[in-house]
């Protein structure tokens, strides 16, 4: 059987007291469902698994269902194939503008019919050190020179997908991609 490496990004967990998760927990949670050579990344819900082909959203959706019945946890989770994780990190054409990745965000899109909505606003002019926006297959870069909190494009974007995102700094993306080509 034909193994394919995939990532699931845990929208929101570790973040305030009511939705810590311990990464171990997460990845026992993750290799119970099935799913092999389980790593996670940082302590933010961010996790690299082995299946076989395997429908992306149905994934996503054991995995959430599991969080609540297991951890009492509720959150949103995107699972991503590494070939579409792959055509993230090669479709940032704002990687030599950003001078410190860490305010290098991908925001990743989940429902590709807002690409038509992201790409508008990707296109307007924003005030200077809001942020520069742009627009890739999968996902949506924002370099927030002046950092995260203060970039008011960040925060449109943000606005506008609401629960259809999640986002990762470029280093946290980079170091995804890694886990995912590594053996």
């Amino acid at each position: 059987m034909t193994m394919q490496r995939y990532v699931a990004l845990v929208r929101g967990i570790n973040v305030g007291r009511a939705k810590r998760v311990a990464m171990a927990d997460l990845r026992k949670l993750v290799s119970d469902l099935g799913y092999e050579d389980v790593r996670s990344l940082l302590n933010s819900g961010n996790i690299v698994f082995s299946a076989p082909v395997l429908a992306p959203g149905r994934a996503a959706a054991a995995i959430e269902t599991a969080l609540v019945l297991k951890l009492g946890v509720a959150a949103r989770v995107m699972v991503l194939p590494s070939e579409e994780l792959a055509a993230i990190v090669s479709d940032n054409s704002l990687v030599a503008l950003a001078d410190d990745h860490a305010r290098l965000m991908v925001f990743f899109i989940a429902d590709p019919a807002l690409r038509e909505r992201v790409a508008a606003l990707c296109q307007r002019d924003g005030e200077p050190g809001a942020g520069v926006m742009t627009l890739g297959r999968h996902a949506a870069y924002v370099w927030c020179p002046t950092g995260v909190l203060d970039s008011a494009a960040a925060a449109e974007l943000g606005k506008l997908l609401g629960d259809a995102t999640t986002a990762r700094n470029w280093n946290t993306v980079t170091r995804l991609h890694r886990l995912c080509v590594e053996n």
